[in-house]
């Protein structure tokens, strides 16, 4: 939907659903993007929770000086499930108008999306998305803010596990983030040398497993390193292992679940850049006229995809080369 750009003064910017490394300085690019261009901006705090409560604040330049090496958001994050709701959605948008807001930009995942463009149609404000999760799972984009960084997070975990384990000839179950998505678990496993990865796109029998790692034993390693997604059908690290152990016992068994330590820390320097250049965008689109879209990335190029074709289209492939040369790199 096009609106005229005179008819935005306010932009009211916030961060729903997980948190990821690089919302900060999305947060940054979109305020400081939007005064350079004239235009107020405002802070929600906690989402559309915050939006519901009228925890709102006026943002200038000194708001977001020094946030964009922090990790985290600044504007808090929160599940809200009144928003669901036509009630909720009403006294938001009470709040939202009282506030001078007349167009938002939104940073999240899938279900901030679909608030937003629920939202928009309803009481007809633009609205821009930003792609901020760390599994890398919404269409329109290559990448998500927060994606680099936790690979390198579980990449650094799996260097320093390996340490350990060619120690004591152990062999570990690493479970990383992925409830729905692998590209986690298949790029830091590729990365950090595992021998095996399981993924939730993929259904991987224990018995497969057993016999990738048995050939390991078979050519010598003083080690293994088998990743596991939290989302794999085998029910996670912990059972996984369990059920490797009664089997096969060549090693000593060790599990480690990284949990929301994937989530933390500062961000890399390309999600630093890639947030940056998804924060501007996303306002230059909204003052373009541009509405009900999300930002991406596709190559290096900066695209826009309408919010309604990104939501639309629920099923996301993993790379099948990178899965290939991962049962390479294993043996």
């Amino acid at each position: 939907m096009i609106h005229r750009v005179e008819e935005i003064t306010r932009i009211g910017v916030f961060t729903s659903g997980g948190d990821s490394p690089g919302m900060n300085a999305a947060i940054r690019a979109a305020v400081r993007t939007a005064i350079y261009n004239g235009k107020k901006v405002t802070g929600i705090y906690h989402g559309y929770q915050g939006m519901i409560d009228n925890t709102m604040f006026d943002m200038d330049s000194p708001s977001v000086s020094s946030i964009i090496q922090q990790g985290g958001t600044i504007l808090k994050t929160a599940r809200c499930m009144a928003f669901r709701t036509p009630e909720g959605r009403a006294q938001a948008y009470e709040n939202v108008k009282a506030a001078g807001i007349d167009a938002l930009v939104a940073i999240g995942g899938d279900g901030t999306f679909t608030g937003a463009e629920i939202f928009s149609r309803e009481y007809d404000i633009p609205v821009m998305c930003i792609p901020g999760t760390i599994d890398n799972d919404l269409n329109g984009t290559d990448l998500t803010i927060g994606y680099d960084t936790a690979n390198n997070t579980v990449i650094d975990a799996i260097d320093k596990i390996r340490d350990t384990a060619a120690s004591h000839n152990r062999l570990f179950f690493v479970e990383v983030m992925g409830r729905d998505s692998g590209c986690i678990a298949l790029n830091a496993g590729i990365a950090g040398g595992a021998e095996a990865i399981l993924l939730p796109e993929k259904d991987t029998a224990i018995e497969e497993l057993i016999e990738m790692l048995e050939q390991g034993a078979d050519s010598n390693k003083s080690s293994m390193i088998v990743i596991v997604a939290e989302g794999d059908k085998n029910g996670g690290a912990t059972n996984v292992a369990k059920r490797v152990k009664e089997k096969f016992d060549y090693f000593d068994t060790k599990v480690s679940i990284l949990g929301h330590l994937q989530r933390g820390g500062a961000p890399s320097s390309a999600d630093r850049v890639l947030a940056t250049r998804m924060g501007y965008s996303a306002v230059m689109e909204l003052l373009k006229g541009n509405s009900r879209a999300t930002i991406g990335v596709r190559g290096s190029e900066i695209v826009t995809t309408p919010l309604e074709e990104a939501l639309s289209k629920k099923e996301l492939k993993l790379n099948e080369d990178l899965v290939e040369i991962a049962k390479i790199m294993a043996i």
